[in-house]
């Protein structure tokens, strides 16, 4: 386990485990916190033998509660002769991931929160997590949460939410497709763990191929996205992995993956 004290990096099997550690601040989110993260999708990215990335928060009352607002003003403060802002790298770091992601949501998931629940690929939640953008209240509103947000909800979900700040359930959530599962407290840890199963017996080499061709396809339109993946699908074919699958398959074995 690495401890930076905000965040907790542990390696659990093939899965790197990035835990958030503020819960006496309900996990908000600082510049710790955000270094942190990122330093997590670098360590995953880095060991050929993780499989998978989960993002949680310490305790059993919040995910992620947003940025701290401890320091008025000091959350949404901004170096203007920066062009980008670190939270918003930290996003852009996940979307270039070829390593699926899976967010751990075991209590409050609010603002920026929802930007972390968003920048994964799938999402376990108990039935007690709340979740909301309540940005408005406070007179900001979610401006780098909707650029993932609204690929994911549909969009007059998404103006209620962020127009009006106002907190929503986790069956709300799951039926919005922020949610892949949703179980009680005491399940979230066996569901994640199959959920976790389910990809790590899987080829990783045409999981990282995969997630870089979906990422790459998602605002071609169609004749572009066609003309892009019937030249991925012949590549990916030639892989160490594809050939040990295809032969597994016919000797009626499991894959043995060498990950290439």
């Amino acid at each position: 386990m690495t401890d930076t004290s905000s965040v907790l990096t542990e390696k659990r099997d093939s899965t790197l485990w990035i835990t958030i550690n503020r819960p006496e601040k309900r996990n908000a989110i600082n510049a710790d916190v955000i270094a942190g993260i990122a330093r997590g999708y670098r360590i995953a990215h880095d060991d050929a033998n993780v499989r998978v990335i989960v993002l949680t928060g310490a305790g059993e009352k919040a995910f992620c509660a947003g940025a701290d607002l401890q320091n008025t003003g000091g959350a949404f403060a901004q170096d203007f002769s920066k062009p980008n802002v670190e939270f918003a790298d930290l996003l852009r770091l996940s979307q270039n991931a070829t390593k699926p992601a899976i967010a751990r949501v075991n209590g409050v998931c609010m603002a920026g929160g929802m930007g972390l629940l968003c920048m994964t690929d799938m999402a376990v939640a108990s039935e007690q997590a709340i979740f909301g953008l309540p940005e408005v209240k406070v007179g900001v509103f979610p401006m780098q949460v909707l650029s993932l947000l609204q690929g994911i909800a549909p969009r007059r979900i998404v103006s209620e939410w962020a127009i009006t700040g106002e907190p929503f359930d986790a069956r709300t959530a799951q039926a919005a497709g922020l949610l892949n599962y949703v179980v009680p407290q005491a399940e979230l840890d066996s569901k994640l763990e199959w959920l976790t199963g389910r990809i790590t017996d899987k080829s990783p080499t045409a999981i990282r191929r995969g997630k870089y061709a979906m990422r790459a396809i998602a605002s071609m339109s169609f004749d572009e996205a066609i003309a892009y993946t019937e030249s991925q699908i012949a590549l990916t074919a030639m892989t160490e992995d594809a050939r040990e699958g295809l032969k597994a398959f016919a000797e009626k074995r499991k894959p043995v993956w060498p990950g290439k």
